[in-house]
């Protein structure tokens, strides 16, 4: 099997069987529409790093207490009587004469009459699909993301040289977002093959959270894995746990049948938007969601070790001191999210990766290190674009091309069998990587 073959085949096969859900929400849908989330801020200024308090569940008010962005009252259900979807703006309406008058003789019969479309049938006639229509063309308008949420000035991030590459990732991220809720999901092939993936991740958090919000099970999110984002599944299932993030659900719930497997990338996702735009709970105070297991905090941690690449501007020293500052039990997670995002989104010179390299091993976490990157090179390959930054970080983070350390993510993929789909089994996946890259490294 060629590099990076067998990932791809398992990228691409949607749910053969459907993979166990998690149990119910943290919030309803309605009520996460009611309250999006305010982006929030980590650190004021580019100064050196502070020490931060050590993960607390606690209520607010412990240590700094949470942002006002983040201290958002529940969304208040709409009291009023439910309106007549026949009826403009609701209102009563006397039917008219023609409801009256009895049935045509000569009129055709039912069966020739013509049917309603699939839509129409779906939502119980062509009265109530055009009021979904509409007020999901609504709804898209109010969803759309502003740009200037990318600024690492506004987020407060440290502004390092690499700010201009990093900002547009997430640039890219929002800019997929918002063609798919504007309907032109198409463009985002457009932008350059360096910063699609990151727009297909956005396109990923904009089906999960239409589907979400309109309850259909997931189905655009699997429409867009099967079909225009095929060659970015990672990125897409990371996208969904995005979503989640951003309604404050449960990652996985209520959306069926997508990659048995690729599915746990969600808390991926989950912990990189928690660490990018609610900076302040995440990174500053550590929190974390409740009621997660071992294996959903250590993708979450992964995630969030991602997020922590764009929180430090790329910026080695200030990484280092910022990932010491998190529990020892969280930081080989934490390492191994950063060696992806070094990878996969570049903005350290070949150099300061060898000092990151120096300093995973110092504190024994270079094999996480080297996961991460080799996680990241068999993603850019699939997608069929490895830009140079890549190619130029694989040989210093995994101690091999990018072909190589690929394949690394395939032997250990065909090692867990046909039935993969827990958390557990993604931990080996990430567990066997490492293995591989011990065992080139005894090699060499």
């Amino acid at each position: 099997m060629s590099n990076a073959e067998g990932t791809q085949t398992v990228a691409q096969r949607d749910g053969g069987e459907q993979a166990p859900a998690v149990s119910g929400p943290e919030r309803t849908a309605s009520e996460a529409l009611g309250t999006p989330e305010a982006p929030t801020a980590a650190r004021p200024s580019p100064g050196p790093a502070h020490p931060s308090p050590v993960r607390d569940h606690g209520a607010p008010g412990r240590g700094h207490g949470a942002p006002a962005g983040d201290r958002q009252a529940s969304g208040q259900q709409d009291r009023r009587a439910p309106e007549d979807p026949k009826a403009p703006g609701g209102q009563h309406r006397e039917p008219s004469k023609s409801e009256h008058r009895p049935a045509d003789p000569e009129a055709e019969p039912a069966e020739a009459q013509e049917r309603p479309s699939p839509a129409e049938a779906d939502t119980g006639g062509p009265g109530r699909a055009g009021a979904l229509r509409a007020a999901l063309r609504g709804l898209n308008g109010t969803l759309r993301q502003d740009a200037d949420r990318a600024d690492f000035g506004r987020l407060r991030f440290r502004l390092g040289p690499a700010r201009g590459h990093l900002e547009t990732s997430l640039v890219a991220f929002l800019a997929g977002f918002n063609a798919v809720v504007g309907g032109e999901t198409g463009r985002i092939d457009d932008l350059d093959e360096d910063v699609r993936g990151f727009a297909y991740e956005g396109a990923g958090m904009a089906c999960a959270t239409l589907d979400l919000l309109t309850m259909t099970g997931g189905r655009r999110l699997r429409e867009l894995l099967s079909g225009q984002g095929v060659r970015y599944p990672h990125l897409i299932h990371s996208g969904a746990g995005c979503a989640y993030a951003r309604m404050r659900l449960r990652p996985t719930w209520g959306i069926r049948a997508v990659h048995p497997l690729l599915r746990w990338l969600a808390f991926d996702g989950f912990g990189f938007h928690r660490g990018v735009f609610t900076a302040d709970r995440t990174v500053g105070l550590q929190r974390t969601p409740r009621l997660m297991d071992r294996a959903r905090w250590a993708i979450f941690d992964q995630g969030l070790g991602r997020a922590l690449w764009l929180h430090e501007c790329a910026g080695v020293d200030g990484l280092v001191l910022r990932l010491a500052e998190f529990p020892a039990g969280r930081r080989a997670d934490l390492w191994s999210g950063v060696g992806m995002a070094a990878a996969y989104t570049g903005g350290a010179a070949p150099d300061d990766l060898g000092r990151l390299a120096e300093a995973a091993a110092a504190e024994g976490f270079r094999a996480h290190l080297a996961q991460g990157g080799a996680f990241a090179c068999a993603v850019r390959l699939i997608s069929g674009a490895v830009p140079a930054h890549t190619a130029a970080a694989a040989p210093v983070l995994c101690g091999a091309e990018v072909d190589e350390a690929a394949g690394w993510t395939d032997t250990a993929l065909i090692a867990l069998g046909h039935n993969a789909h827990s958390g557990e089994h993604y931990q080996a996946w990430r567990a066997g990587i490492r293995k591989a890259w011990a065992r080139h490294g005894r090699a060499s």
